[in-house]
């Protein structure tokens, strides 16, 4: 149970580590991505919002897909359909400008995906960081924020997240 609790602390501070945008893009993700609650009631401040968040849940419209056929890491089979599907949601998110890094990514596909996503994220995230729908000063930042222990880790850990964070309604001053 020890381990346990540290790794949920573990997740806690990685998530309170990055930028307040982030947090919010991750949060609501999670809504639109596993149907948690109406992102848009929750999430749209303005029109632009409520496009953007309109928009997310068609490019998460193959979430369930998936989840359901990850490839295994030693063949090529099904490679073009799972890479293609996440190529396309990894180049959504990204493009909306919120996750600063792979960190924040990673972060947010583990959740959506789980852990089997683990050893894709690296190939997903250098592909839609490099595509040219991007600035090239964004595609710079994000290239550069995806570690070499990261782009060459030997093995992942199977171990699911537990930490998925929540629309919190501000208090009352």
């Amino acid at each position: 149970m020890h381990d346990a609790q540290s790794l949920t602390i573990a997740e806690l501070r990685e998530f309170a580590s990055f930028a307040p945008c982030e947090q919010r893009y991750i949060k609501r993700s999670l809504d639109v991505g596993l149907g948690r609650a109406d992102a848009v009631k929750l999430w749209a401040r303005d029109a632009e919002e409520l496009s953007s968040i309109r928009l997310q849940y068609d490019a998460y419209r193959d979430i369930q897909r998936l989840r359901g056929i990850t490839p295994d890491e030693m063949s090529l089979d099904g490679l073009e359909d799972y890479m293609g599907r996440l190529l396309r949601m990894t180049a959504f998110d990204l493009g909306q400008e919120r996750l600063n890094g792979f960190s924040s990514y990673r972060f947010l596909y583990e959740r959506l995906l789980g852990p089997d996503i683990r050893p894709w994220l690296p190939a997903a995230f250098c592909g839609a960081s490099a595509l040219p729908q991007l600035r090239p000063e964004r595609r710079k930042l994000l290239l550069q924020s995806l570690s070499e222990a990261a782009a060459t880790a030997p093995g992942w850990s199977a171990r699911a997240p537990s930490f998925f964070p929540e629309f919190v309604e501000a208090e009352a001053a």
